[in-house]
């Protein structure tokens, strides 16, 4: 227990949602958590404001044109920040001696390199970067077990079920008579929508998510539910659980946020309010507890808790998740890259909304899937997959 020790924190996509939840959770906090690092790719108007608030020693941004133009604007403030760019600079910040936590909040495989810097340096890694999981696997587990590093989950569904767990657990489910993850999924914007409506939905309608405040990829996600399905791939790393023990339910109010169910017919469930700061406060405090400034669910107001099975049909994007954590290797990589150029597309309008789930599946027929040896395998298989899916996006 690290008590009330002033800890350093970098935030790896430090403007987007998370990010910004995050930034909110350290401001209550002044006398435990320091900002060591903020890192954005091109947002250098926020970028700057938050570094004149919480005064970083390091802030990095994409590219060089952003770092010129930062470093100006944090001249003009009087704000002696250290401006860098690049992967390199993202990497150093995440590994730094000065910087005890990381939080990984880059959105998709671009935030990989830095969050396993960060656990191959031995940092408490706060993972919110589920594609980082879902792409290396075991290569990122491994790093966290050979350094030490501390891992807690950020998403709010596994930071419910590691809530729901044995302080003891090791990712070894037959140890603690765990039966099954029950993974809680709101439905997304679309959840009742006719089937036959969704190949006219819009951008604008996808990332109006009824429940979360989110990025817009990461609403599109959650509108096909492939952000579930990358969810129970990551559970499966994260808890050393079987695909067969991973099950998605439909819970449209987002009170529960995932469940435990074990051996004796014990089903433990984390409940709150859908808010980011919860679980960000929890993993940054663990195993202590803190303010995060989200009030208790009134359950007597919600009324009522609702459930119900995923339908394949409306939600492909969840199937395919499954038969890439069965087929594993570089299966998931390839499902993860195809879906971010899928989705980006669909942001651009050059596809529709379903056409999503069939790019995705059609990527993941043509490339095979091989064995995970190292990060360089898996960047080519990522390459090679959104080179295919913009391929076949052009011949549409």
């Amino acid at each position: 227990m690290e008590g009330h020790r002033m800890q350093h924190i970098t935030i790896l996509g430090a403007t987007g949602s998370i990010g910004i939840s995050t930034l909110d959770v350290l401001a209550r906090h002044p006398d435990r958590y320091r900002v060591y690092a903020l890192t954005a790719q091109r947002r250098v108007e926020e970028l700057a404001a938050q570094c004149e608030r919480f005064r970083p020693e390091v802030a990095v941004v994409g590219t060089a044109a952003a770092a010129s133009k930062l470093s100006a604007m944090l001249a003009e403030k009087r704000v002696k920040t250290l401006v860098e760019y690049g992967e390199e600079a993202l990497c150093a910040v995440a590994s730094a001696p000065g910087c005890d936590a990381v939080m990984a909040a880059i959105v998709g495989a671009a935030g990989l390199a830095p969050t396993l810097a960060a656990a191959r340096a031995g940092k408490k890694v706060l993972l919110a970067n589920k594609e980082a999981l879902v792409m290396s696997g075991a290569l990122f587990m491994n790093a966290i077990r050979d350094s030490g590093a501390i891992l807690l989950p950020i998403d709010s569904e596994h930071n419910a079920i590691f809530q729901c767990l044995p302080q003891s657990y090791q990712r070894s489910p037959e140890d603690h008579g765990i039966a099954k993850i029950l993974l809680t999924a709101s439905g997304g914007p679309f959840l009742n929508r006719p089937l036959d409506a969704l190949e006219s939905v819009t951008p604008e309608e996808a990332v109006a998510h009824p429940n979360w405040v989110m990025g817009r990829k990461i609403s599109v996600d959650s509108a096909t539910m492939m952000n579930k399905g990358l969810e129970v791939i990551e559970a499966h790393w994260l808890f050393g659980i079987s695909a067969s023990q991973i099950d998605v339910v439909i819970h449209p109010q987002s009170v529960i946020h995932s469940m435990v169910s074990y051996v004796d017919g014990s089903v433990l469930a984390q409940l709150g309010n859908p808010d980011m700061r919860t679980p960000i406060a929890h993993a940054l405090a663990y195993p202590e507890r803190i303010a995060s400034g989200v009030a208790a669910v009134d359950l007597v107001q919600v009324g009522q808790l609702a459930f119900q099975r995923p339908d394949f049909q409306r939600f492909p994007c969840l199937k395919l998740a499954y038969e890439a954590l069965l087929a594993g290797g570089t299966a998931p990589t390839i499902l993860n890259a195809a879906n971010e150029i899928a989705v980006q597309a669909f942001l651009d309008r050059q596809i529709g909304f379903r056409a999503i789930d069939r790019l995705i599946d059609r990527v993941m027929q043509k490339l095979p899937s091989g064995e995970v040896n190292d990060i360089d395998l898996l960047l080519e298989q990522d390459h090679r997959a959104r080179a295919t899916t913009q391929k076949l996006i052009i011949e549409c």
